[in-house]
């Protein structure tokens, strides 16, 4: 192993305080390059301008995803163009979105559709959230009050997917999204946000919330970089299997869920 590749490697190496938080959906946006480092991985073409936003493309020109902190009220957008199986969709999420959530979506963007009809309400059911009919409305809510998920209609009755977090400071984050983006992908979403495993942010990156619960870690640099090259490791391997077995299978679109009842610098 290169010693410029594993820097801080030895007995002189330096632990750092980092802080495990719960619930996941309150601990704040994270590092964007949990996102884009796997998806450049993945074979996402970057297309960004230096000292600029990130723009990434998919390999095969369908998707696009940009994170914008520098306007209001910023955040990341995901967009879909339309093709002969799906309409044009898109997500907006704002910047405070855990980036950890944000990766349950983008990640499933780079993985081939499974023959199961997705479950957008299945993995917060799973995790005891609170789910009911509202009105028009199919709600979700996690345990704890402080994180939704929604299929809703707005005044001028216009569907759309709505999901996102908020302590009683009123700090958090919103999400919309389209009613025709792919299930899969809003599947994907509501697992990761249900998903009660802590996330890990460094000394000074902590919300300061009553509704979070924080464990203090030391953590080497060196154990840090191991996560993250592990992580982008597996987006390699699995792009290099499809692309060596080009799959015999024809492309499906999947079909929505509804609950019963009808509802349907470099980064």
């Amino acid at each position: 192993m290169k010693k410029t590749q594993w820097q801080g490697w030895g007995p002189g190496e330096q632990a750092e305080q980092h802080y495990l938080i719960q619930p996941r959906t309150l601990a704040g946006g994270g590092d964007v390059r949990h996102v884009s480092e796997f998806l450049r991985a993945s074979g996402w073409r970057d297309r960004s301008k230096t000292g600029g936003p990130l723009d990434l493309e998919s390999p095969d020109r369908t998707v696009r995803i940009a994170y914008d902190p520098y306007v209001l009220p910023g955040g990341w957008t995901i967009h879909g163009r339309a093709d002969g199986a799906n309409g044009e969709w898109s997500a907006h999420l704002g910047r405070q979105a855990p980036v950890e959530i944000v990766a349950g979506l983008t990640d499933a963007l780079t993985r081939p559709l499974t023959a199961h009809a997705p479950n957008v309400w299945a993995p917060l059911q799973e995790q005891t959230w609170h789910t009911r009919f509202e009105g028009k409305d199919y709600i979700a809510t996690s345990p704890d009050g402080t994180a939704w998920m929604q299929y809703r209609h707005d005044p001028d009755g216009q569907a759309m997917w709505w999901t996102g977090a908020q302590d009683k400071q009123g700090n958090g984050w919103t999400a919309t999204l389209t009613p025709n983006t792919p299930m899969h992908l809003v599947q994907a979403l509501s697992a990761e946000l249900a998903s009660p495993g802590p996330v890990m942010r460094p000394r000074g990156r902590v919300p300061t919330s009553a509704q979070i619960r924080t464990w203090s870690v030391s953590v080497r640099p060196s154990e840090l970089s191991a996560w993250q090259q592990a992580r982008i490791t597996a987006a390699r391997a699995a792009t290099w299997a499809r692309n060596s077995a080009p799959s015999t299978r024809p492309r499906t679109s999947a079909r929505p869920h509804t609950p019963s009842g009808g509802v349907g610098n470099r980064r």
